[in-house]
């Protein structure tokens, strides 16, 4: 994804509103990190067949560097964006375009190469990885491409769990999170695994997981591609 000026940039500059989410200058490269893997840590496994013998293993130093794949790995150069409080924003590309490495960057699941994340004044890219779980538990709600529901718990306690693990009781949070399973016309759904479910159907108990608790972002990576 390259640097672009979007809508709600050229608004930041005329209007005094505060972003609720901020973005300056994000680089996402994979190959650095990879390279960085590389040389901090000796890789071990089974030698590719037909590596040859008597000669380097193909990942160790001097071999024939089988672990870096020739690929373009640069999922962001030097984007910027802004959000604006009550603002709905769409991000569109092909695939691959580094879509949902944004959306992962914004909510501060993964930490950028270069480049700084605010989200109301705070830097996400400067905390730590338990300070950005805590933010997320509370602050964002994320609809992953693949829901990411919890096999082993019913729908009710996979909308009731980030309440719960931010310090609801378990009878408030499964009361709210009925509230929002009626909302969606899933209430027969209550006592159902996602194994027992379509896939729109799970798709929308990850919307209202999401939107449960009243977060101040939605990130949303294609959230009715089920529906």
């Amino acid at each position: 994804m390259n640097t672009a000026t979007s809508q709600s940039q050229s608004r930041a500059r005329s209007q005094s509103w505060t972003p609720v989410i901020e973005a300056r200058d994000l680089v996402m490269d994979y190959t650095a990190g990879m390279a960085r893997v590389q040389a901090d840590h000796s890789v071990t496994g089974v030698m590719p067949r037909g590596a040859g013998t008597g000669g380097p293993h193909p990942y160790a130093a001097g071999g024939t560097g089988y672990a870096m794949p020739a690929v373009h790995t640069l999922a962001l150069n030097h984007v910027n964006f802004d959000l604006a409080p009550g603002e709905t924003v769409a991000v569109m590309g092909p695939s691959g375009s580094g879509k949902s490495t944004l959306l992962h960057a914004l909510a501060g699941i993964i930490r950028p190469t270069s480049g700084t994340v605010t989200f109301q004044g705070a830097n996400l890219t400067a905390m730590s990885d338990a300070d950005r779980t805590k933010l997320r538990r509370g602050a964002f709600g994320f609809v992953f491409q693949s829901g990411q529901l919890l096999p082993e718990l019913p729908a009710v306690e996979n909308i009731a769990l980030p309440m719960m693990l931010d310090g609801a009781d378990y009878r408030s949070a499964t009361d709210a999170a009925m509230l929002w399973l009626e909302r969606l016309g899933l209430r027969q759904l209550a006592s159902q695994r996602p194994g027992e479910m379509s896939g729109g159907q799970m798709q929308r108990i990850a919307i209202a997981r999401a939107l449960a608790v009243q977060p101040a972002v939605v990130f949303a990576d294609e959230p009715t591609g089920a529906l």
